[in-house]
């Protein structure tokens, strides 16, 4: 029997998503990204300075920051007002690589862009969308910089996106909601650029291991869901 979704999409459906950029009037790139019921807020900043570890050597840093409201989700999370958490901290090395994967640090000169995405609504794949709505923030504020002419091109190389895949049922199902996450035999975050190479790769066995076939099956899931993501992205963009 193939499982059934309890949202009934398809196995191979995202959830619905929309990108609404520019919703911070302060930050130099903005965006509000929901997907179904999860709902990030991305901003990007720019700062004239660098780590100490890239001071006076002619390149820039892209980094992030990830939290959660205290009632993102069904029952109130207690804030990481002294340390983050390990997840947190794991969350925001992820997106930090995911989108210093498509820039140039170089054309940014010694400056650093800081992405806070920080989750008003959880309702599963909030590392997924923060790292799909950060690069909308980060895109808007290298267009800004190119604009006023402190920096002379875009430094982004290629889009990023990242969407969850996983196996409940022995069946392979895309963009995981909370509660097939919660049960998923599999689940798996896959992090992709626009021209189609993988950035990271996040599979665990929740139960029980899986193949190689189940593996690939699961990757062609996620392909099909990252291009529908930079689709969405790409028309934000352009608008």
């Amino acid at each position: 029997m193939t499982y059934q979704r309890p949202d009934s999409r398809a196995l191979d459906q995202l959830r619905n998503t929309k990108i609404t950029p520019n919703i911070s009037p302060y930050a130099e790139g903005s965006a509000l990204i929901e997907v179904g019921g999860t709902k990030v807020i991305c901003t990007a900043s720019v700062e004239d300075r660098v780590p100490m570890f890239l001071r006076n050597k002619g390149v820039g840093w892209v980094t992030a920051e990830y939290a959660m409201l205290p009632r993102a989700t069904n029952t109130r999370t207690q804030r990481e007002s002294q340390r983050p958490s390990g997840r947190t901290q794991e969350i925001q090395r992820l997106i930090g690589r995911s989108l210093r994967a498509v820039v140039n640090t170089k054309i940014l000169g010694e400056r650093q862009i800081y992405l806070d995405c920080d989750v008003i609504q959880a309702d599963g794949g909030t590392r997924c969308a923060s790292i799909t709505g950060a690069y909308v923030a980060l895109a808007l504020a290298c267009r800004r910089l190119v604009k006023q002419g402190t920096i002379k091109t875009n430094p982004i190389l290629s889009e990023v996106a990242a969407v969850s895949v996983g196996i409940i049922d022995a069946t392979p199902i895309l963009d995981l909601a909370y509660a097939e996450d919660s049960e998923a035999d599999v689940d798996m975050n896959v992090v992709c650029t626009g021209t189609g190479k993988f950035i990271e790769l996040q599979g665990t066995a929740e139960r029980e291991p899986f193949s190689r076939d189940e593996m690939d099956e699961m990757l062609i899931l996620a392909e099909k869901g990252v291009n529908q993501l930079f689709e969405i992205q790409r028309k934000v963009l352009a608008a």
